[in-house]
């Protein structure tokens, strides 16, 4: 089985036919459907978050095989991908795209766990501390992409369970969470 750094590929990475857009519509579905869990499981397992069209992408060559993908078959998985709501284009001319291996509400899920575990109930916490602290170390929420992290806050902001607190920098906003 092929790798790429220790990610495991699947099989069907070495098949040459699906590194372009297929004709008929049924094979077309099945292959959309292989490279939108592959690009959301390697995306997860790697912590990325942004995939730019015009530039290089792992996942998008295969030079075992010569093969990679085009810019059309590149647009087409990742707007399957925003259609499904697990990813959303960043600008007008579909160049970025934020991927989102967990939806929001499983992020703002993850937020509460995390809140929980870590004795937060009551307690404040800056946003910084959330993504990159000792006590986020070896979860999803270390490294968490900026904008998903506050879509995430918002959205508990909303239901009541979290209070944001915006400070002078973004280095010293905090959340409150009232679980």
């Amino acid at each position: 089985m092929q790798k790429l750094g220790e990610f495991k590929l699947p099989h069907f990475f070495n098949y040459p036919p699906y590194f372009t857009l297929q004709p008929v519509r049924d094979t077309r579905e099945k292959q959309i459907q292989l490279w939108k869990e592959l690009i959301l499981d390697y995306c997860k397992t790697q912590k990325t978050f942004v995939i730019a069209l015009e530039e290089e992408f792992p996942l998008f060559t295969n030079h075992v095989i010569e093969r990679s993908l085009t810019h059309e078959a590149r647009e087409a998985f990742l707007s399957a991908l925003v259609s499904e709501g697990r990813a959303e284009w960043m600008d007008k001319g579909h160049r970025k795209c934020l991927i989102l291996w967990h939806r929001i509400q499983d992020w703002a899920d993850i937020l509460i766990q995390f809140a929980k575990d870590n004795g937060l109930e009551d307690g404040v916490v800056t946003i910084e501390e959330i993504r990159s602290g000792t006590e986020s170390q070896g979860t999803d929420l270390h490294g968490i992409d900026r904008t998903i992290l506050n879509r995430a806050l918002k959205l508990l902001e909303q239901k009541g369970k979290l209070v944001v607190f915006k400070g002078t920098s973004t280095d010293d906003e905090g959340v409150k969470f009232s679980v």
